[in-house]
């Protein structure tokens, strides 16, 4: 009996973690003390491991994810103004004038991309137009030739 009188002696001996003049809020659990810093919100655990008191920080899960979004929001603004860079300005006038379109496709989803195909200028379809007049004028003579070749063979 003497010797858990002793035991427990020491125990209520054993003092608690420094509140360091009240900038500490401590609160009791069943392995030791909840430490709340009142200057800068952060939480820890405290325990005694035989070799006297240790805290140790709280992951804080807020302060991650704060951080999180001002590194996201800082790169949101880098890109914005890489974009901003490489686009014209809405104003500058361009060499072509857009084709106009009756009807205005608009994207079904947002994660959906428009897909804009240039319509060929005025150039490219003059182009066309020649290679396929040339291509029938030869297409006929061939015709022709054929039509003499077998007219006189017969």
């Amino acid at each position: 009996m003497a010797f858990s009188v002793i035991g427990l002696g020491a125990a209520v001996a054993e003092p608690g973690p420094e509140t360091e003049n009240g900038r500490y809020t401590l609160s009791q659990t069943a392995d030791g003390f909840i430490r709340l810093d009142t200057r800068t919100g952060a939480v820890s655990t405290c325990s005694n491991n035989g070799n006297g008191w240790a805290c140790y920080e709280v992951p804080d899960e807020r302060k991650a994810m704060d951080e999180a979004i001002g590194r996201l929001q800082a790169e949101n603004e880098k890109l914005k103004a890489e974009l901003a860079s490489r686009e014209p300005a809405p104003s500058a006038k361009t060499e072509e004038a857009l084709p106009k379109s009756d009807k205005q496709v608009t994207p079904k989803a947002e994660g959906e991309r428009k897909i804009e195909i240039p319509l060929p200028s005025d150039a490219d379809v003059d182009r066309v137009m020649s290679f396929l007049e040339r291509a029938w004028r030869r297409l006929v003579d061939m015709a022709n030739q054929m039509q003499r070749d077998a007219s006189g063979k017969i």
